[in-house]
């Protein structure tokens, strides 16, 4: 039975499959979606954690029983867009509905030649580290009155585009790697990589408005009340693994590389 934090044994196991080369497994070509996180799936069985699964379109992916920790998924193709990503209606967080949120992030071949190909490299992450406000809960809204006869409606259905561990941080590419809040008690089989430190910006959008008219998208904006705080994290991997440090890059980079996801998509 697993006697660690969820989080921890989850880790585990999935760096042991990939050093087992347990293979991800498509069930088609069609199949763009699913096979990572079918993937996963089997590692978190082989912890005996009992889980739950979340439907199409619901957050997190899976859900612990015995406690409130969740895991959401996300495969990524490489080479290709893995520095960010698109997230359908749900602000990446470290909580959600009392649940403690961790993210599973891995790269596997973006051309294979079959339908069987490895994971590349993992990141699994609390998601505190990808956003700390637990407050803002997502809501679709509708206008109605649009068109010559008023009898159109607009839906207001938000997507986001946030960076991944692999766009925010240097060193994680092709390792597997575990980065916590600072905080959080790990155990002996794990050594740090890595003192991450993420701060909160100078401003926060808390709206904006579209013109019809111009499609012109505009941001309303207040100041942070909390400009600068620290947000502290560490990067483990477990013992025997590569050295290699990890470190955060410039936020600018990170800010100009989701400005242009978000460019190529419009």
């Amino acid at each position: 039975m697993p006697t660690g934090h969820p989080c921890l044994e989850v880790f585990a196991g999935c760096v042991a499959a990939i050093q087992a080369h347990e293979l991800i497994r498509r069930e088609s070509r069609k199949d763009k979606e699913f096979h990572f996180q079918n993937w996963f799936k089997a590692r978190l069985t082989e912890t005996k954690l009992d889980f739950e699964i979340g439907g199409r379109n619901m957050y997190p992916d899976f859900r612990l029983v015995a406690s409130t920790d969740g895991f959401e998924v996300k495969g990524l193709a490489y080479p290709g867009r893995e520095a960010n990503y698109d997230c359908n209606s749900q602000i990446p967080s470290g909580s959600h509905n009392g649940r403690a949120i961790f993210y599973i992030f891995g790269r596997y071949p973006a051309e294979p030649d079959g339908d069987s190909y490895p994971v590349l490299d993992l990141v699994v992450c609390h998601g505190d580290f990808l956003n700390a406000d637990h407050e803002y809960v997502h809501e679709n809204k509708s206008v109605k009155g649009f068109g010559s006869y008023g009898d159109i409606m607009i839906r207001d259905r938000k997507m986001y585009v946030a960076p991944t561990p692999f766009g925010l941080t240097a060193g994680t590419a092709h390792n597997q790697t575990l980065i916590l809040p600072a905080d959080f008690r790990v155990d002996s089989r794990f050594r740090v990589v890595g003192n991450l430190v993420r701060r909160e910006a100078e401003k926060l959008s808390v709206g904006y408005t579209f013109n019809l008219r111009t499609n012109k998208l505009s941001p309303d904006t207040v100041k942070n009340p909390a400009t600068g705080k620290q947000h502290k994290f560490i990067a483990y991997r477990l013992k025997g693994a590569a050295t290699e440090e990890v470190a955060m890059r410039p936020p600018r980079e990170v800010m100009a590389e989701v400005s242009e996801a978000v460019e190529e998509n419009e």
